[in-house]
């Protein structure tokens, strides 16, 4: 008997010590901090591992959130953000899950953990970083150390209160998809800059760039114009690599059917040739390499009413058009001119001749073993224009005619590109050289004379329009160029900031800015001018963001360094 109340005793002493200690671990695991592995790489703080709290849980995530910035917020903060969240996961379980898992397919579930809720954490991430996906979480730890063993997405807390988070959110976990459609089921790895264009992609999916102002798209258009010449396949993580699978992708998908990047997901193969695949099996006649030329035309062109398949059809693309890199002639007299460019592969490259009296010959060459194609497209005096394709022989050199040049057609655009590489995209890039020569001969006297004439009356008429800008505005005092406030770029026409800019640049001498031209359109002679100016201070403006060529973006480095110069 006494032993028996013993033995009750030590049960219910132990079960009681067993149901203190299970209440205090439910509390540890909701309240108090995880450990976390992260991305060094992205974390602002190049950490490896950090304390993050469990500030709620809902159906079908979790989420954490930095521990030292989360104990830092006031209480008042800490609901506001509560509240973020709430709607956060109400857009998730509502819209980006159902509609995501419907288009692309399902993430592991309920994978690694067993647990069918997803993770997210909060941490301080570099600037420009807006989340990420590690695959490493989706391993148990004796596959790989480093590994959260969850299904995990990380967000950038800078962006917690941003109305972009549910964009962010999406694109991060189309790669959860990604993962267990591609590396799980298929036994493969996508390439990086397909993996990133099915994400970025997302928000359109959902309807988030409906209204273009203030969204992703136009993001990415903006940060698409400053570097059109970014290479589709190679990935450095730049804005410039989004903004280019970006508007890529959207040309794909709305020509050729959105299949293309859902059908490809369930292939073995990865990148160009699961897109070839797919292009064959819905029937589609054009490879991967004839759908890129076409995308570099319609950026250039974009006009539906001639050929859809050189524009965009997204209305909130109808608008969207690059300036070619301008190559002049002389307007009298026999002329030539020779450019030699380095690109890399399936990277666009828009080259525009103007200028010229005559008979025109384009010659174009590059290296044995390459793979070029040229089109081109010929303007006329009205803007008409026809587009036609540059045939290359095996040493890849080929040339084209043109007569009348500068009479009856005004403009000639070239766009190479390499198509050499069609896998292995998974760092930096090789870049191979191409080389034009452009000459023009054939005008006669009479027609120079015609001609210098004519140019001595648009120069006067130039003149003039200079005089009544310059009477007008007054524009370009002390006031208006003691400082830039504002980032300017290529494209900006008809403002005074630009003048203040262009009058600066004129400051700095020929070297800098030989045409010294003020008009307040920032076109290629001013971001040529800008590009000169980055170089010549680099160490304060190009270095400290790894970059060791000028970008002709006035952004906050070379803005600071101009209003320390304009004081």
């Amino acid at each position: 008997m006494d032993n028996q109340k013993k033995i009750k005793n030590t049960i219910f002493i132990t079960s009681l010590f067993f149901i203190l200690f299970y209440s205090v671990s439910i509390k540890t695991a909701n309240a108090v901090d995880i450990n976390f592995n992260i991305d060094k790489n992205f974390d602002a703080g190049a950490r490896s591992k950090i304390p993050a709290t469990l500030v709620k849980t809902t159906p079908n995530l979790y989420f954490y959130i930095e521990e030292s910035w989360w104990n830092s917020q006031v209480l008042a903060r800490q609901n506001e953000i509560l509240t973020y969240l709430d709607v956060l996961s109400s857009e998730f379980d509502s819209k980006i899950y159902p509609t995501l898992t419907s288009v692309f397919g399902s993430e592991w579930k309920p994978g690694v953990d067993g647990d069918s809720k997803i993770t997210i954490l909060f941490h301080s991430m570099k600037d420009g970083a807006a989340g990420y996906f590690r695959s490493a979480d989706e391993y148990i730890k004796l596959q790989e150390p480093s590994s959260n063993e969850k299904e995990m997405l990380y967000i950038a807390l800078s962006h917690i209160d941003n109305p972009q988070l549910k964009v962010f959110l999406a694109h991060e976990f189309v790669h959860l998809i990604t993962f267990n459609q591609k590396d799980r089921i298929q036994g493969v790895q996508e390439e990086i800059w397909f993996n990133e264009a099915r994400a970025d992609y997302a928000s359109t999916i959902l309807g988030y760039d409906k209204s273009f102002e203030g969204s992703n798209l136009q993001r990415r258009v903006k940060d698409f114009l400053q570097n059109p010449q970014d290479s589709l396949t190679e990935w450095q993580e730049t804005k410039y690599d989004y903004a280019v699978v970006s508007l890529f992708m959207h040309y794909l998908a709305d020509h050729y059917s959105i299949s293309v990047l859902t059908d490809s997901l369930k292939l073995k193969s990865i990148g160009i040739k699961s897109i070839n695949e797919t292009l064959l099996k819905i029937g589609i006649k054009e490879d991967f390499g004839q759908i890129f030329v076409n995308w570099t035309i319609a950026t250039t062109i974009n006009n539906c009413l001639d050929d859809l398949k050189y524009c965009y059809l997204n209305q909130n693309l109808k608008n969207l058009r690059i300036n070619p890199i301008l190559n002049f002639l002389p307007v009298t007299g026999n002329s030539s001119l020779s450019v030699t460019n380095i690109t890399k592969n399936w990277s666009g490259n828009w080259q525009k001749i103007i200028g010229g009296n005559g008979d025109l010959k384009l010659e174009f060459s590059s290296l044995t073993g390459l793979s070029f194609q040229v089109p081109y497209i010929v303007f006329d005096k009205n803007n008409n224009y026809s587009v036609n394709f540059l045939q290359l022989g095996e040493n890849q050199k080929g040339e084209i005619s043109i007569k009348d040049f500068g009479n009856k057609y005004n403009s000639l655009i070239i766009i190479p590109s390499l198509q050499t590489k069609i896998s292995g995209f998974n760092g930096l890039e090789f870049t191979y050289p191409y080389s034009f020569k452009v000459s023009v001969t054939g005008a006669t006297v009479e027609e120079n004379q015609v001609l210098i004439q004519r140019l001595l009356d648009q120069i006067e008429s130039l003149k003039k329009q200079i005089v009544a800008i310059q009477s007008g505005n007054n524009s370009l005092n002390n006031a208006l160029c003691s400082k830039l406030n504002n980032n300017l770029y290529f494209g900006i026409i008809n403002k005074s900031e630009v003048m203040c800019l262009q009058s600066f640049l004129k400051s700095q001498g020929v070297e800098i800015y030989p045409e010294a031209l003020v008009t307040g359109n920032f076109a290629a002679l001013t971001k040529s001018a800008v590009i000169r100016f980055q170089e010549k201070y680099k160490n304060e403006i190009l270095t400290p963001l790894g970059l060791s060529k000028g970008t002709g973006f006035v952004g906050d480095l070379t803005r600071v360094k101009i209003n320390r110069l304009l004081k």
